[in-house]
């Protein structure tokens, strides 16, 4: 492909993101004293950074890592018989604990959200 002469030479708009090597770190901590070793490298201050927490209970995660749990035992006692013969009956006792572990698990985070909910006025 012909350069085009009246074309500028293309610029990157980003910048260069490359891993800092040690000797990167070091000289760019060393040109701005009394910062982060990354702050001299990036030039973002940790108060510029603000990160909130994430508000999750834990309540969904637990109600579907439960019912995926449950579909499982439900298919397993459908395939009783063919796990039974490929000597997989166990499988089926794995869902039975898990799912009910994970109702266990339900009933405490449960109660604990409503205890931080209560806590938050």
């Amino acid at each position: 492909m012909p350069d085009a002469p009246d074309r500028p030479e293309r610029v990157a708009a980003t910048p260069d993101l490359h891993e800092p090597s040690d000797a990167d770190v070091a000289a760019a901590a060393a040109e701005a004293p009394g910062t982060t070793p990354t702050a001299a490298v990036t030039g973002v201050q940790a108060e510029d950074l603000v990160i909130a927490p994430v508000d999750v209970d834990g309540v969904g995660a637990v109600l579907y890592g439960t019912l995926a749990w449950t579909v499982a035992l439900v298919l397993c006692l459908l395939l009783r018989d063919r796990l039974a013969a490929d000597g997989r009956s166990w499988w089926t006792w794995v869902c039975l604990a898990a799912a009910l572990l994970g109702l266990a698990g339900l009933w405490f985070v449960r109660r604990r959200a409503a205890v931080y909910r209560d806590a938050a006025g």
